[in-house]
């Protein structure tokens, strides 16, 4: 390999093309401090209107390519590179690339569907299908959640969007509702006022709503009671123990039994005796009500159809009797 042709060569490119040598890197210093500033500029503009994280990620990321994308065919063009051809190229290869991550880009669209319409946010604790947990993470491809154990839950931005979503933590508070069987033979103003007074008894439970216990049902083997209270949704699960298992103490403390699941027999010791009334039934009395329009119309409508045919019938035989006056005169005699 003759080195002496490859360094003149190399001298020689350098040296016919040295001014675009310069812009070509001024260009690219400048280029990379344009970056810099419009990225800080739009991180504060971005932080004092409060902008969501997720979007905030994103409109960077879309930025910054777009600029680097501008800067890379400004230094081609300046090294005297054909645009047109990178321009079919660059194409070319951004169709090969969504056909062949169109899942992703499902992805990425739904990703701004939820950072739009706000369907949750960080820390909310969510429930999609049999998945739920705490929202750690939103970006545009996937939704992180961490479950009560600890597990981590990588959803599908598309599984989201087309799924019913359950929100719990997207009011500030929340209904903690309480199904309390007990004994046919318990007091049932005292188990109210057990309920009530242990919910209230809690200082993380608001006494605006107040707490609500009411009788709900019969049951097979119980009598079961509807309690409810509210507090500020972090403390759901805490308020939900407190009020479990104070209920369940107190319920014991007062002698009020929870049956578990029986069934009553009963032996007949003769014949059963099947009580009923001696009198027969009523008469029928029919109940008035108001005439219906349509079958009124259709009296009126009948009755006028028929006179209609009765004076047709007499005009019909006068003329008949015009027409043969003989005629006529000789039935009448007859």
């Amino acid at each position: 390999m003759d080195w002496d042709n490859v360094w003149s060569t190399i001298a020689e490119f350098f040296s016919s093309n040295v001014w675009n040598i310069v812009a070509f890197f001024a260009a690219l210093v400048i280029g990379i401090i344009v970056i810099k500033i419009v990225v800080a500029v739009l991180r504060k503009i971005f932080t004092r209107t409060k902008v969501e994280e997720v979007a905030r990620n994103f409109i960077l990321a879309i930025v910054k390519f777009i600029l680097w994308l501008i800067l890379i065919l400004i230094l081609l063009s300046i090294m005297g590179v054909q645009m047109t051809g990178v321009i079919a190229a660059l194409s070319a290869a951004i169709l090969a690339i969504g056909m062949a991550l169109q899942s992703n880009i499902s992805n990425i669209a739904n990703g701004i569907v939820i950072v739009v319409t706000k369907m949750f946010k960080k820390g909310d604790y969510i429930t999609v299908g049999d998945k739920e947990g705490s929202i750690v993470e939103i970006n545009f491809l996937f939704t992180t959640l961490f479950t009560p154990d600890n597990k981590k839950v990588t959803i599908p931005n598309s599984t989201i969007v087309n799924s019913a979503v359950v929100n719990a933590g997207a009011n500030p508070k929340r209904r903690v509702n309480f199904t309390f069987p007990v004994a046919y033979d318990s007091d049932v103003d005292l188990v109210k006022k057990i309920v009530i007074d242990v919910m209230t008894s809690n200082g993380k439970v608001y006494l605006d709503p107040a707490p609500f216990c009411k009788l709900k049902e019969f049951g097979a083997s119980s009598i079961d009671f509807f309690a409810n209270c509210w507090c500020d949704s972090p403390d759901y699960w805490e308020v939900y123990y407190y009020v479990m298992e104070n209920v369940f103490n107190e319920f014991k403390r007062h002698g009020i039994s929870i049956p578990f699941t029986q069934l009553e027999i009963r032996q007949l010791t003769g014949e059963g005796k099947m009580p009923y009334k001696e009198e027969p039934l009523p008469d029928r009395v029919e109940k008035e009500r108001p005439v219906e329009a349509e079958p009124a119309l259709k009296r009126a409508y009948e009755g006028a159809k028929k006179a209609i045919e009765d004076t047709f019938k007499k005009t019909t035989k006068k003329d008949k009797k015009a027409e043969n006056p003989a005629q006529s005169e000789e039935k009448d005699k007859k």
